[in-house]
């Protein structure tokens, strides 16, 4: 077997009203919508970045799941080549759907332009990068499933040619109020070796 070149060096995931760094609990709620959610782990996690709370919900979850990664790669490194690689596969279907509602009632005709604005899922990786000051190489993917092969084909070609120090990869998904966010971060050290293998054990547990 071919010794990998890179590492994941963090991860953090969000499920059934847990947030996970590296495996550890770090916040749990019981509330079962995504919004009220959103807002006890802001409070929690966050709790000063007034931003948040004008962002659609899918830029709320990657917010939530990628701000403890990135403190973490940016408190040990002034290092800010940090690109962003994330997928799902409802794209930004929550906000189209707001946006429809405005736009289908002709008497009550009023699309909001702070709506419309994230009708594109990877306005989510714009509102990561303004938070954490990122002037990256970023690409939003979106897939039928979670495909371990797609980021890590991505992530190491950011790498390889040295568009990148590190990368943030991922799975961001909202519909409704079922919500999954899973995220890691490559770079060239770390202890869990960066291949589709571990990248799918992380997802799954």
């Amino acid at each position: 077997m071919v010794q990998s070149k890179f590492y994941i060096s963090a991860y953090a995931s969000i499920k059934s009203g847990e947030l996970k760094v590296n495996n550890d609990i770090v916040f749990k709620s019981s509330e079962v919508h995504f919004q009220s959610f959103s807002k006890e782990a802001y409070k929690s996690r966050l709790g000063n970045y007034s931003k948040f709370h004008k962002m659609d919900g899918l830029s709320q979850l990657a917010i939530l799941a990628s701000e403890e990664l990135l403190n973490s790669a940016l408190n040990t490194s002034e290092e800010k080549n940090i690109a962003i690689i994330l997928a799902n596969n409802a794209s930004s279907i929550e906000t189209d759907r707001k946006h429809q509602d405005t736009i289908t009632d002709a008497e009550n005709y009023y699309p909001s332009p702070s709506v419309f604005v994230y009708t594109l899922p990877n306005i989510c990786i714009g509102e990561i990068s303004i938070k954490h000051q990122l002037q990256s190489e970023n690409c939003f993917l979106v897939l039928p499933e979670f495909n371990p092969k797609a980021l890590l084909i991505q992530a190491n070609y950011l790498l390889e040619s040295q568009k990148a120090e590190k990368v943030l990869c991922g799975w961001v998904n909202l519909d409704a109020n079922n919500y999954e966010a899973f995220l890691y971060l490559v770079s060239k050290s770390g202890a869990i070796a960066h291949n589709e293998r571990e990248i799918l054990n992380l997802y799954q547990n």
